[in-house]
């Protein structure tokens, strides 16, 4: 996966400009901040309607993958 600089972000940075970066997510600006610490991606921030939406789709492809396992076993 890659990632722009402007969704790159240092640990330090972010809780430095917390408010303002929750800020640019809620509004669409950003649709994902990744938090860097120690030289290393440790964190994603993204919003809650993204989130949700990410699940939905990781409960999908489990229910996929468990039927089509289920077919190959049987």
């Amino acid at each position: 996966m890659t990632y722009t600089k402007n969704e790159i972000m240092t640990a330090t940075d972010m809780v430095r400009n917390f408010s303002s970066v929750l800020g640019s997510l809620s509004k669409g600006e950003h649709k994902r901040i990744v938090i860097v610490k120690n030289n290393r991606f440790e964190a994603v921030m993204v919003t809650v309607d993204e989130y949700e939406k990410m699940s939905e789709a990781v409960s999908i492809l489990e229910k996929i993958y468990a039927s089509t396992k289920k077919k190959s076993d049987g």
